[in-house]
Protein backbone atom coordinates (compact mmCIF):
# COMPACT_ATOMS: atom_id res chain seq x y z
CA UNK A 1 0.00 0.00 0.00
CA UNK A 2 1.22 3.42 -0.63
CA UNK A 3 1.78 5.52 2.01
CA UNK A 4 -0.84 8.21 1.06
CA UNK A 5 -3.54 5.72 0.81
CA UNK A 6 -2.52 4.26 4.64
CA UNK A 7 -2.58 7.57 5.51
CA UNK A 8 -6.25 8.54 4.28
CA UNK A 9 -7.62 5.37 5.36
CA UNK A 10 -6.44 5.96 8.69
CA UNK A 11 -7.81 9.52 9.20
CA UNK A 12 -10.69 8.17 7.65
CA UNK A 13 -11.21 5.47 10.20
CA UNK A 14 -9.94 7.90 13.17
CA UNK A 15 -12.42 10.58 11.88
CA UNK A 16 -15.05 8.17 12.11
CA UNK A 17 -14.75 7.74 15.55
CA UNK A 18 -15.03 11.57 15.97
CA UNK A 19 -18.52 11.17 14.56
CA UNK A 20 -17.05 12.76 11.09
CA UNK A 21 -17.42 10.75 7.79
CA UNK A 22 -15.19 11.69 4.92
CA UNK A 23 -14.76 9.71 1.63
CA UNK A 24 -10.84 8.59 1.33
CA UNK A 25 -10.17 10.08 -1.63
CA UNK A 26 -11.27 13.45 -1.16
CA UNK A 27 -8.85 13.33 2.41
CA UNK A 28 -5.94 16.25 1.43
CA UNK A 29 -2.70 15.65 1.85
CA UNK A 30 0.08 18.22 0.89
CA UNK A 31 3.79 18.22 0.69
CA UNK A 32 5.23 21.13 3.39
CA UNK A 33 6.86 23.87 1.74
CA UNK A 34 9.99 23.29 4.46
CA UNK A 35 11.72 19.96 4.46
CA UNK A 36 12.23 20.77 8.23
CA UNK A 37 8.53 20.13 8.62
CA UNK A 38 7.93 16.96 7.13
CA UNK A 39 7.44 15.03 4.32
CA UNK A 40 3.53 14.65 4.32
CA UNK A 41 1.14 17.24 5.76
CA UNK A 42 -2.68 17.02 6.46
CA UNK A 43 -4.91 19.83 6.79
CA UNK A 44 -8.13 17.83 7.83
CA UNK A 45 -8.13 19.09 11.02
CA UNK A 46 -8.41 22.83 10.19
CA UNK A 47 -11.10 22.04 7.55
CA UNK A 48 -13.32 20.50 10.67
CA UNK A 49 -12.85 23.35 13.11
CA UNK A 50 -16.45 25.01 12.09
CA UNK A 51 -17.93 21.60 11.71
CA UNK A 52 -17.14 19.85 15.36
CA UNK A 53 -16.73 23.05 17.03
CA UNK A 54 -13.35 22.51 18.35
CA UNK A 55 -10.01 24.23 17.84
CA UNK A 56 -8.00 22.60 15.07
CA UNK A 57 -5.46 21.53 17.37
CA UNK A 58 -7.37 19.63 19.26
CA UNK A 59 -8.79 17.60 16.74
CA UNK A 60 -5.53 17.62 15.12
CA UNK A 61 -4.25 16.03 18.88
CA UNK A 62 -7.12 13.63 18.87
CA UNK A 63 -6.46 12.28 15.40
CA UNK A 64 -2.57 12.05 16.29
CA UNK A 65 -3.69 10.16 19.82
CA UNK A 66 -2.87 6.53 18.52
CA UNK A 67 0.72 5.80 17.33
CA UNK A 68 0.73 5.56 13.27
CA UNK A 69 2.42 2.21 11.72
CA UNK A 70 6.30 2.44 11.57
CA UNK A 71 6.55 0.27 8.57
CA UNK A 72 5.09 3.87 7.17
CA UNK A 73 5.74 6.72 9.29
CA UNK A 74 8.59 7.41 11.89
CA UNK A 75 7.42 10.53 13.20
CA UNK A 76 4.18 12.61 13.48
CA UNK A 77 3.72 16.04 15.13
CA UNK A 78 1.07 18.80 15.80
CA UNK A 79 1.99 22.19 14.37
CA UNK A 80 0.97 25.93 14.43
CA UNK A 81 -2.97 26.08 14.47
CA UNK A 82 -3.39 22.50 13.39
CA UNK A 83 -1.33 21.12 10.76
CA UNK A 84 -0.64 17.26 11.24
CA UNK A 85 2.89 16.75 10.01
CA UNK A 86 4.37 13.07 8.83
CA UNK A 87 7.78 11.86 8.68
CA UNK A 88 7.88 9.10 6.31
CA UNK A 89 10.27 6.32 7.72
CA UNK A 90 13.35 5.15 6.22
CA UNK A 91 11.89 1.60 5.89
CA UNK A 92 9.07 2.75 3.70
CA UNK A 93 11.48 4.93 1.41
CA UNK A 94 13.45 1.94 0.81
CA UNK A 95 10.47 -0.55 0.09
CA UNK A 96 9.21 2.45 -2.17
CA UNK A 97 11.97 1.79 -4.90
CA UNK A 98 10.81 -2.21 -5.35
CA UNK A 99 7.39 -1.25 -5.59
CA UNK A 100 8.01 1.05 -8.64
CA UNK A 101 10.10 -1.05 -9.98
CA UNK A 102 7.08 -4.01 -9.66
CA UNK A 103 4.69 -1.02 -11.04
CA UNK A 104 6.56 -0.08 -14.12
CA UNK A 105 4.16 2.25 -15.95
CA UNK A 106 1.31 1.95 -13.32
CA UNK A 107 2.84 3.57 -10.61
CA UNK A 108 1.24 7.24 -10.12
CA UNK A 109 -2.13 5.90 -10.99
CA UNK A 110 -5.22 6.04 -9.24
CA UNK A 111 -9.04 5.10 -9.26
CA UNK A 112 -10.78 7.93 -7.26
CA UNK A 113 -12.46 8.42 -10.58
CA UNK A 114 -14.00 5.47 -10.64
CA UNK A 115 -15.08 4.93 -14.06
CA UNK A 116 -17.31 7.99 -14.36
CA UNK A 117 -17.79 9.24 -17.75
CA UNK A 118 -15.94 12.76 -18.31
CA UNK A 119 -16.10 14.91 -21.31
CA UNK A 120 -13.47 17.41 -22.46
CA UNK A 121 -13.98 20.07 -24.85
CA UNK A 122 -11.00 21.93 -25.64
CA UNK A 123 -9.74 24.42 -28.88
CA UNK A 124 -12.35 24.53 -30.75
CA UNK A 125 -11.07 27.54 -32.94
CA UNK A 126 -13.26 28.90 -35.61
CA UNK A 127 -12.05 26.70 -39.06
CA UNK A 128 -11.60 30.67 -40.62
CA UNK A 129 -8.19 30.63 -40.04
CA UNK A 130 -4.66 29.04 -38.52
CA UNK A 131 -4.61 27.98 -35.08
CA UNK A 132 -2.85 30.27 -33.21
CA UNK A 133 -0.83 30.21 -30.17
CA UNK A 134 -3.61 30.60 -27.68
CA UNK A 135 -5.03 27.20 -29.30
CA UNK A 136 -1.60 25.50 -29.02
CA UNK A 137 -1.90 26.28 -25.38
CA UNK A 138 -5.07 25.05 -24.95
CA UNK A 139 -4.46 22.05 -27.14
CA UNK A 140 -1.96 21.23 -24.38
CA UNK A 141 -3.43 22.11 -21.98
CA UNK A 142 -6.77 20.07 -22.31
CA UNK A 143 -4.80 17.14 -23.91
CA UNK A 144 -3.04 16.57 -20.22
CA UNK A 145 -5.48 17.36 -18.43
CA UNK A 146 -7.39 14.14 -20.09
CA UNK A 147 -4.53 12.22 -19.51
CA UNK A 148 -4.50 13.43 -16.14
CA UNK A 149 -8.33 11.99 -15.58
CA UNK A 150 -7.30 8.69 -17.44
CA UNK A 151 -4.63 8.44 -15.03
CA UNK A 152 -7.09 8.70 -11.91
CA UNK A 153 -9.76 6.19 -12.90
CA UNK A 154 -11.77 8.54 -15.24
CA UNK A 155 -13.00 7.52 -18.79
CA UNK A 156 -12.48 10.35 -20.74
CA UNK A 157 -13.63 11.53 -24.03
CA UNK A 158 -12.16 14.48 -26.08
CA UNK A 159 -14.21 16.48 -28.35
CA UNK A 160 -13.57 19.70 -30.93
CA UNK A 161 -16.38 21.94 -31.57
CA UNK A 162 -16.27 22.94 -35.47
CA UNK A 163 -18.03 26.05 -35.89
CA UNK A 164 -18.72 25.54 -40.08
CA UNK A 165 -21.99 27.95 -39.58
CA UNK A 166 -22.28 31.10 -39.72
CA UNK A 167 -21.83 34.46 -40.49
CA UNK A 168 -17.65 34.20 -39.90
CA UNK A 169 -17.77 31.25 -42.32
CA UNK A 170 -19.51 33.20 -45.02
CA UNK A 171 -16.97 36.32 -44.10
CA UNK A 172 -14.46 33.84 -45.17
CA UNK A 173 -15.77 32.18 -48.16
CA UNK A 174 -16.34 35.84 -49.10
CA UNK A 175 -12.82 36.30 -48.50
CA UNK A 176 -11.20 33.61 -50.37
CA UNK A 177 -14.01 34.58 -53.42
CA UNK A 178 -12.26 37.68 -53.65
CA UNK A 179 -8.83 36.66 -54.06
CA UNK A 180 -9.50 33.59 -56.26
CA UNK A 181 -11.23 35.99 -58.79
CA UNK A 182 -8.34 38.31 -58.52
CA UNK A 183 -6.13 35.51 -60.03
CA UNK A 184 -7.80 35.80 -62.76
CA UNK A 185 -7.80 39.22 -63.34
CA UNK A 186 -10.96 40.55 -61.95
CA UNK A 187 -12.10 42.39 -59.23
CA UNK A 188 -14.37 41.35 -56.88
CA UNK A 189 -15.13 43.46 -53.53
CA UNK A 190 -13.43 42.21 -50.62
CA UNK A 191 -15.65 42.05 -47.54
CA UNK A 192 -15.38 44.61 -45.22
CA UNK A 193 -14.57 42.50 -42.13
CA UNK A 194 -13.01 39.70 -44.28
CA UNK A 195 -9.85 37.65 -43.38
CA UNK A 196 -6.50 39.61 -44.68
CA UNK A 197 -4.16 36.92 -43.97
CA UNK A 198 -1.87 35.40 -46.68
CA UNK A 199 -3.35 32.49 -45.61
CA UNK A 200 -6.38 33.50 -47.57
CA UNK A 201 -4.62 33.89 -51.29
CA UNK A 202 -3.19 30.54 -50.58
CA UNK A 203 -6.36 28.86 -49.86
CA UNK A 204 -7.31 30.65 -53.68
CA UNK A 205 -4.43 29.71 -55.05
CA UNK A 206 -4.64 25.97 -54.09
CA UNK A 207 -8.66 26.27 -55.65
CA UNK A 208 -7.34 27.11 -58.80
CA UNK A 209 -5.07 24.71 -59.13
CA UNK A 210 -7.32 22.04 -58.06
CA UNK A 211 -10.36 23.49 -59.70
CA UNK A 212 -9.26 25.65 -62.53
CA UNK A 213 -12.03 28.54 -63.37
CA UNK A 214 -14.65 26.92 -62.80
CA UNK A 215 -15.80 29.53 -60.71
CA UNK A 216 -15.28 32.37 -62.31
CA UNK A 217 -18.29 32.44 -64.43
CA UNK A 218 -20.77 31.64 -61.54
CA UNK A 219 -23.03 34.05 -60.23
CA UNK A 220 -21.09 35.98 -57.07
CA UNK A 221 -23.54 34.49 -54.58
CA UNK A 222 -23.68 30.88 -55.91
CA UNK A 223 -19.40 30.97 -56.12
CA UNK A 224 -18.92 32.28 -52.93
CA UNK A 225 -21.48 29.47 -51.49
CA UNK A 226 -18.93 26.54 -53.03
CA UNK A 227 -15.81 28.66 -51.91
CA UNK A 228 -17.69 28.43 -48.56
CA UNK A 229 -17.48 24.81 -48.42
CA UNK A 230 -14.19 24.28 -50.05
CA UNK A 231 -11.96 26.70 -48.11
CA UNK A 232 -13.88 25.62 -44.66
CA UNK A 233 -13.03 21.83 -45.81
CA UNK A 234 -9.65 22.56 -45.97
CA UNK A 235 -9.01 24.86 -42.88
CA UNK A 236 -10.93 21.93 -41.13
CA UNK A 237 -8.11 19.60 -42.04
CA UNK A 238 -5.59 22.17 -41.36
CA UNK A 239 -6.44 21.86 -38.11
CA UNK A 240 -7.05 18.50 -38.03
CA UNK A 241 -3.50 17.59 -39.32
CA UNK A 242 -2.23 20.40 -36.58
CA UNK A 243 -3.45 18.93 -33.45
CA UNK A 244 -2.49 15.22 -34.99
CA UNK A 245 1.16 16.71 -35.02
CA UNK A 246 0.98 18.36 -32.13
CA UNK A 247 0.19 14.69 -30.59
CA UNK A 248 -3.39 16.05 -29.64
CA UNK A 249 -5.85 13.17 -30.24
CA UNK A 250 -9.49 14.09 -30.03
CA UNK A 251 -12.16 11.54 -30.27
CA UNK A 252 -15.39 13.25 -31.76
CA UNK A 253 -14.87 16.46 -34.17
CA UNK A 254 -18.50 17.22 -33.57
CA UNK A 255 -19.88 20.25 -36.64
CA UNK A 256 -22.37 22.90 -35.54
CA UNK A 257 -23.79 22.33 -38.83
CA UNK A 258 -25.08 19.21 -37.70
CA UNK A 259 -26.82 20.42 -34.72
CA UNK A 260 -28.58 22.84 -37.36
CA UNK A 261 -29.50 20.55 -39.80
CA UNK A 262 -31.32 18.51 -37.25
CA UNK A 263 -32.83 21.94 -35.87
CA UNK A 264 -31.57 21.04 -32.33
CA UNK A 265 -31.36 24.69 -31.35
CA UNK A 266 -35.14 25.02 -32.58
CA UNK A 267 -36.21 22.51 -30.05
CA UNK A 268 -34.39 24.43 -27.81
CA UNK A 269 -36.26 27.34 -28.28
CA UNK A 270 -39.27 25.58 -28.47
CA UNK A 271 -39.30 24.25 -24.95
CA UNK A 272 -38.09 27.51 -23.47
CA UNK A 273 -41.09 29.18 -24.63
CA UNK A 274 -43.05 25.99 -23.55
CA UNK A 275 -42.19 26.28 -19.71
CA UNK A 276 -42.20 30.23 -19.81
CA UNK A 277 -38.42 30.54 -20.12
CA UNK A 278 -38.14 32.75 -23.77
CA UNK A 279 -40.51 35.80 -24.02
CA UNK A 280 -40.52 38.68 -27.05
CA UNK A 281 -39.47 42.07 -26.67
CA UNK A 282 -38.49 44.98 -29.53
CA UNK A 283 -38.87 42.07 -32.03
CA UNK A 284 -36.10 39.88 -30.66
CA UNK A 285 -36.55 36.46 -28.65
CA UNK A 286 -34.71 36.85 -25.28
CA UNK A 287 -33.85 33.92 -22.22
CA UNK A 288 -34.46 34.34 -18.99
CA UNK A 289 -31.21 34.03 -18.16
CA UNK A 290 -31.16 36.90 -15.05
CA UNK A 291 -33.60 33.82 -13.62
CA UNK A 292 -30.30 31.49 -13.60
CA UNK A 293 -27.64 33.83 -12.06
CA UNK A 294 -27.08 35.55 -15.07
CA UNK A 295 -26.53 39.61 -14.88
CA UNK A 296 -29.24 39.99 -17.87
CA UNK A 297 -31.04 38.86 -20.07
CA UNK A 298 -29.85 37.35 -23.32
CA UNK A 299 -31.14 36.97 -27.27
CA UNK A 300 -31.79 33.91 -28.79
CA UNK A 301 -33.01 34.76 -32.08
CA UNK A 302 -32.62 38.23 -33.16
CA UNK A 303 -34.92 40.62 -34.50
CA UNK A 304 -34.24 39.84 -38.05
CA UNK A 305 -35.03 36.28 -37.45
CA UNK A 306 -31.25 34.82 -37.10
CA UNK A 307 -30.80 32.27 -33.94
CA UNK A 308 -28.11 33.78 -31.93
CA UNK A 309 -24.48 31.53 -31.54
CA UNK A 310 -25.51 31.28 -27.99
CA UNK A 311 -29.20 29.32 -28.72
CA UNK A 312 -27.07 27.25 -31.07
CA UNK A 313 -24.46 26.67 -27.83
CA UNK A 314 -27.40 25.62 -25.77
CA UNK A 315 -28.19 23.53 -28.07
CA UNK A 316 -24.94 21.93 -27.89
CA UNK A 317 -24.50 21.63 -23.99
CA UNK A 318 -27.58 19.73 -24.23
CA UNK A 319 -26.34 17.02 -26.55
CA UNK A 320 -23.49 16.62 -24.62
CA UNK A 321 -25.29 15.69 -21.35
CA UNK A 322 -27.91 14.22 -23.58
CA UNK A 323 -24.52 11.51 -24.40
CA UNK A 324 -24.48 10.38 -20.90
CA UNK A 325 -21.58 12.30 -19.23
CA UNK A 326 -21.37 12.71 -15.48
CA UNK A 327 -18.94 15.92 -15.74
CA UNK A 328 -18.54 18.26 -18.99
CA UNK A 329 -15.43 20.85 -18.38
CA UNK A 330 -15.38 23.37 -21.41
CA UNK A 331 -11.67 24.97 -21.92
CA UNK A 332 -12.35 28.62 -23.79
CA UNK A 333 -10.20 31.25 -24.64
CA UNK A 334 -9.44 34.64 -22.96
CA UNK A 335 -11.96 36.49 -24.45
CA UNK A 336 -14.85 34.66 -23.94
CA UNK A 337 -15.03 34.78 -19.62
CA UNK A 338 -17.78 36.84 -19.98
CA UNK A 339 -19.75 34.22 -21.69
CA UNK A 340 -19.53 32.07 -19.20
CA UNK A 341 -22.19 33.08 -16.44
CA UNK A 342 -24.97 32.92 -19.82
CA UNK A 343 -23.75 29.42 -20.54
CA UNK A 344 -24.10 28.21 -16.56
CA UNK A 345 -27.37 30.13 -16.42
CA UNK A 346 -28.38 27.97 -19.93
CA UNK A 347 -27.21 24.92 -18.35
CA UNK A 348 -29.44 25.45 -15.18
CA UNK A 349 -32.27 26.35 -17.20
CA UNK A 350 -32.12 22.61 -18.84
CA UNK A 351 -32.50 21.10 -15.63
CA UNK A 352 -28.80 20.10 -15.30
CA UNK A 353 -26.97 20.37 -12.14
CA UNK A 354 -24.48 22.65 -12.44
CA UNK A 355 -21.97 21.35 -10.35
CA UNK A 356 -21.43 18.51 -13.37
CA UNK A 357 -20.54 21.29 -15.91
CA UNK A 358 -17.35 23.44 -15.31
CA UNK A 359 -15.85 26.18 -17.70
CA UNK A 360 -12.22 27.38 -17.74
CA UNK A 361 -10.46 30.36 -19.22
CA UNK A 362 -7.11 29.44 -20.64
CA UNK A 363 -4.95 32.92 -20.84
CA UNK A 364 -3.09 34.79 -23.57
CA UNK A 365 0.33 33.52 -24.34
CA UNK A 366 2.86 36.43 -25.16
CA UNK A 367 5.85 35.08 -27.31
CA UNK A 368 9.00 36.51 -26.70
CA UNK A 369 11.90 36.78 -28.44
CA UNK A 370 15.39 39.08 -27.24
CA UNK A 371 13.03 39.82 -24.01
CA UNK A 372 11.00 41.74 -26.83
CA UNK A 373 7.25 40.33 -27.24
CA UNK A 374 6.67 38.94 -30.66
CA UNK A 375 3.86 41.03 -32.02
CA UNK A 376 3.40 39.87 -35.78
CA UNK A 377 2.41 36.77 -37.75
CA UNK A 378 4.50 36.36 -41.14
CA UNK A 379 1.82 34.59 -42.54
CA UNK A 380 -1.88 35.20 -41.19
CA UNK A 381 -1.84 38.83 -40.26
CA UNK A 382 -2.24 39.90 -36.54
CA UNK A 383 -2.28 36.12 -35.32
CA UNK A 384 0.96 34.53 -34.18
CA UNK A 385 0.17 30.75 -36.26
CA UNK A 386 0.98 27.84 -33.72
CA UNK A 387 2.61 26.24 -37.05
CA UNK A 388 5.43 28.69 -37.10
CA UNK A 389 6.01 28.60 -33.35
CA UNK A 390 6.72 24.56 -33.26
CA UNK A 391 8.53 24.40 -36.63
CA UNK A 392 10.99 26.83 -34.46
CA UNK A 393 11.20 25.55 -31.45
CA UNK A 394 9.43 21.80 -31.96
CA UNK A 395 6.81 19.82 -30.54
CA UNK A 396 8.26 19.01 -27.30
CA UNK A 397 9.60 22.56 -26.28
CA UNK A 398 6.18 23.94 -27.37
CA UNK A 399 4.25 21.20 -25.18
CA UNK A 400 6.11 21.97 -22.24
CA UNK A 401 6.67 25.30 -22.17
CA UNK A 402 2.18 25.86 -22.62
CA UNK A 403 2.10 23.80 -19.27
CA UNK A 404 4.84 25.49 -17.48
CA UNK A 405 1.91 28.07 -15.74
CA UNK A 406 -1.54 27.97 -14.53
CA UNK A 407 -3.52 27.77 -17.22
CA UNK A 408 -5.46 30.76 -15.17
CA UNK A 409 -2.65 33.06 -15.69
CA UNK A 410 -0.80 34.50 -18.74
CA UNK A 411 2.07 33.08 -20.45
CA UNK A 412 5.22 34.25 -21.14
CA UNK A 413 6.85 31.88 -24.04
CA UNK A 414 10.64 32.74 -24.09
CA UNK A 415 11.39 31.34 -27.71
CA UNK A 416 15.10 31.54 -26.97
CA UNK A 417 15.03 29.84 -24.14
CA UNK A 418 12.84 27.18 -25.52
CA UNK A 419 15.17 26.63 -28.81
CA UNK A 420 18.54 26.05 -26.36
CA UNK A 421 20.49 22.83 -25.74
CA UNK A 422 21.13 23.18 -22.03
CA UNK A 423 20.31 22.83 -18.65
CA UNK A 424 18.53 26.80 -18.83
CA UNK A 425 16.15 25.13 -21.02
CA UNK A 426 13.54 23.04 -18.24
CA UNK A 427 12.16 20.65 -20.76
CA UNK A 428 15.92 19.91 -22.00
CA UNK A 429 16.87 19.78 -18.40
CA UNK A 430 14.27 16.67 -17.90
CA UNK A 431 15.00 15.20 -20.76
CA UNK A 432 18.62 14.36 -20.35
CA UNK A 433 17.88 13.05 -16.83
CA UNK A 434 15.59 10.35 -18.90
CA UNK A 435 18.76 10.18 -21.23
CA UNK A 436 21.64 10.32 -18.19
CA UNK A 437 19.90 7.40 -16.16
CA UNK A 438 19.97 5.27 -19.72
CA UNK A 439 23.35 6.24 -20.51
CA UNK A 440 24.35 4.64 -17.24
CA UNK A 441 21.98 1.91 -17.65
CA UNK A 442 24.09 1.17 -20.63
CA UNK A 443 27.43 1.47 -19.16
CA UNK A 444 26.19 -0.81 -16.34
CA UNK A 445 25.14 -3.36 -18.77
CA UNK A 446 28.61 -3.27 -20.24
CA UNK A 447 30.74 -3.76 -17.11
CA UNK A 448 28.47 -7.07 -17.08
CA UNK A 449 26.18 -5.44 -14.22
CA UNK A 450 22.60 -6.29 -15.09
CA UNK A 451 19.46 -4.86 -13.50
CA UNK A 452 18.79 -6.71 -10.52
CA UNK A 453 15.57 -8.37 -9.96
CA UNK A 454 16.20 -8.26 -6.29
CA UNK A 455 18.80 -5.56 -4.11
CA UNK A 456 19.44 -4.57 -0.64
CA UNK A 457 17.86 -1.44 -0.62
CA UNK A 458 19.33 -1.11 3.16
CA UNK A 459 22.11 0.03 1.76
CA UNK A 460 21.15 3.17 0.51
CA UNK A 461 21.49 5.76 3.18
CA UNK A 462 22.74 9.11 1.44
CA UNK A 463 20.89 12.13 2.02
CA UNK A 464 20.70 12.52 -1.35
CA UNK A 465 19.57 8.99 -2.24
CA UNK A 466 16.39 9.50 0.26
CA UNK A 467 15.88 13.28 -1.10
CA UNK A 468 15.50 11.28 -4.73
CA UNK A 469 13.07 8.44 -3.26
CA UNK A 470 10.75 11.55 -1.35
CA UNK A 471 10.38 12.86 -4.99
CA UNK A 472 9.01 9.94 -6.50
CA UNK A 473 7.10 8.98 -3.62
CA UNK A 474 4.70 12.32 -4.20
CA UNK A 475 4.46 11.60 -8.19
CA UNK A 476 1.37 10.02 -7.52
CA UNK A 477 -0.08 13.11 -5.59
CA UNK A 478 1.36 15.51 -8.19
CA UNK A 479 -0.69 13.40 -10.76
CA UNK A 480 -3.78 13.34 -8.45
CA UNK A 481 -3.70 17.03 -7.62
CA UNK A 482 -3.26 17.92 -10.92
CA UNK A 483 -6.14 16.12 -11.69
CA UNK A 484 -8.55 16.89 -9.13
CA UNK A 485 -7.89 20.99 -9.18
CA UNK A 486 -6.96 20.79 -12.98
CA UNK A 487 -3.19 21.88 -12.66
CA UNK A 488 -1.18 19.94 -15.11
CA UNK A 489 2.20 22.98 -14.29
CA UNK A 490 2.23 20.21 -11.24
CA UNK A 491 3.38 17.67 -13.63
CA UNK A 492 6.38 19.98 -15.37
CA UNK A 493 7.17 21.29 -11.61
CA UNK A 494 7.01 17.97 -10.43
CA UNK A 495 9.46 16.62 -13.05
CA UNK A 496 11.95 19.40 -12.82
CA UNK A 497 12.62 18.73 -9.17
CA UNK A 498 12.80 15.59 -9.92
CA UNK A 499 15.00 15.86 -11.90
CA UNK A 500 17.37 17.94 -9.83
CA UNK A 501 17.07 15.48 -7.11
CA UNK A 502 18.54 13.12 -9.44
CA UNK A 503 21.19 15.36 -10.74
CA UNK A 504 22.28 16.49 -7.48
CA UNK A 505 22.68 12.70 -6.94
CA UNK A 506 24.40 11.86 -9.60
CA UNK A 507 27.02 14.62 -8.99
CA UNK A 508 27.99 13.08 -5.69
CA UNK A 509 27.21 9.43 -5.80
CA UNK A 510 28.86 7.11 -8.47
CA UNK A 511 25.94 4.36 -9.82
CA UNK A 512 28.35 1.75 -10.66
CA UNK A 513 31.48 1.95 -8.22
CA UNK A 514 32.94 -0.87 -6.75
CA UNK A 515 31.02 -2.60 -4.18
CA UNK A 516 28.87 -4.80 -6.40
CA UNK A 517 25.62 -4.68 -3.73
CA UNK A 518 25.94 -1.21 -3.43
CA UNK A 519 25.96 -0.86 -7.54
CA UNK A 520 22.75 -2.61 -7.61
CA UNK A 521 20.74 -1.08 -5.53
CA UNK A 522 22.03 2.26 -6.68
CA UNK A 523 21.15 0.79 -10.23
CA UNK A 524 17.78 -0.03 -9.03
CA UNK A 525 17.08 3.44 -7.61
CA UNK A 526 18.29 5.33 -10.95
CA UNK A 527 15.85 2.92 -12.56
CA UNK A 528 12.86 3.34 -10.49
CA UNK A 529 13.94 7.59 -11.52
CA UNK A 530 14.15 6.55 -15.03
CA UNK A 531 10.59 4.72 -15.03
CA UNK A 532 8.84 7.98 -12.96
CA UNK A 533 10.38 10.49 -15.50
CA UNK A 534 8.67 8.65 -18.23
CA UNK A 535 5.67 8.09 -16.73
CA UNK A 536 5.61 11.65 -16.32
CA UNK A 537 6.76 12.54 -20.06
CA UNK A 538 4.22 10.12 -21.32
CA UNK A 539 1.67 12.41 -19.53
CA UNK A 540 2.23 15.14 -21.09
CA UNK A 541 3.59 13.55 -24.73
CA UNK A 542 6.60 14.69 -24.31
CA UNK A 543 9.41 12.76 -26.00
CA UNK A 544 11.47 10.32 -23.28
CA UNK A 545 14.98 10.15 -25.31
CA UNK A 546 17.20 7.82 -24.29
CA UNK A 547 20.25 9.22 -25.87
CA UNK A 548 20.87 13.06 -25.92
Amino acid sequence: MRIDDYLRQTLAERLRRLGVEREVDSLPLDKPKLPEHGDIAATVALELARELRKPPRAIAEALTAEPFDPNYVESVEVAGPGFINFRVSQRYLRRLVAEILAQGEAYGRSNWGRGRRVQLEFVSANPTGPLNVVSARAAAVGDVIANLFEAVGYRVEREYYINDAGRQVRLLGMSVSSRYMALFGIDEPFPEEGYHGEYVRDLAMEIRQEYGDRFVHMPAEERQQQLTQIALEKMIRQHQEAMRAYRVHFDVWFRESELRKANAHLEVLEEFKRRGLAYEQDGAIWFKASQFGDEKDRVLVTREGEPTYFLVDIAYHRNKFERGFDLVYDFWGPDHHGYIPRMKAAVQALGIDPQRFQVNIIQQVNLLRGGEVVKMSKRAGQIIEMAELIEEVGVDAARFFFLMRKMSAPLDFDIDLAKQQSEENPVYYVQYAHARICNILRFAEERGLQLPAQANFDLLREPEEFEVIKNLMDFPEVISGAARFLEPHRLTTYLQELAASFHRFYHRHRVVGEDPELSAARLCLTEAVRIVLANGLRLIHVSAPERM
